[in-house]
């Protein structure tokens, strides 16, 4: 079955990264592979669990699409993303990244199309591979460190245990987000998803009126 679009989640590879700051697109597909493990309609089926990506099938907002979690390291993150869309003849419209953003706070989130990498070498792979800026981005909130510190050591630590629950609560919402985008389209998706915030709950109700798969 041809899938509709795929959903990719950078991160790095290996026990010592596996909960820093960096693998917050991991922990979003791992979230969603939690959800579909226990929903038959959502039809999870392994695709790949070997070599340099890990990748399932899923239905997404009725729809099949791809899940990938690409293990070639963070700045290598294009090539793998870039090979299933071009095996399945994916335009950058159908693919969505999930990734960590320095430039928003912990607990919000920011859905975009195009643009620049701002610096994330993920992204910047990814564009370089695709040959185009035009995908989705899901920007997850990690906030920058007090001070001068390296930007490099910061996002490669741990999240403490505060944040690490803050990320409990974002990432149901990003799904919520991510339900609407795929049923209902850009705006009302950006609205929620853009307007979210751990601080206070979302003024927008749509989330609420979304059907589950």
């Amino acid at each position: 079955m041809t899938p509709k679009g795929l959903l990719a989640g950078l991160g790095n590879p290996g026990d010592e990264y596996r909960e820093t700051r960096h693998n917050y697109g991991f922990f979003l597909i791992d979230h969603v592979l939690g959800l579909a493990a226990s929903r038959k309609s959502m039809r999870l089926t392994p695709v790949q669990e070997s070599g340099d990506a890990l990748v399932w099938s899923a239905h997404l907002g009725g729809a099949p699409w791809l899940l990938i979690k690409p293990l070639t390291y963070m700045n290598k993150s294009g090539l793998v993303v870039a090979r299933y869309a071009r095996r399945h003849g994916l335009e950058p419209g159908a693919v969505v990244v999930a990734h960590d953003e320095l430039d928003l706070p912990l607990g919000r989130m920011k859905l975009k199309r195009g643009g620049s990498s701002a610096g994330h070498n993920g992204v910047e792979s990814v564009i370089s591979e695709l040959g185009s800026p035009d995908f989705w981005r899901l920007r997850l909130g990690i906030g920058r460190p007090e001070g001068r510190r390296d930007m490099a050591g910061w996002v490669l630590e741990s999240f403490a245990p505060a944040e690490r629950e803050t990320t409990r609560q974002v990432l149901p919402a990003a799904w919520k987000g991510l339900d609407l985008f795929l049923r209902r389209g850009e705006a009302p998706a950006v609205q929620f998803l853009n307007g979210f915030s751990c601080e206070r709950k979302p003024e927008n109700a749509a989330m609420d009126s979304v059907s589950e798969p």
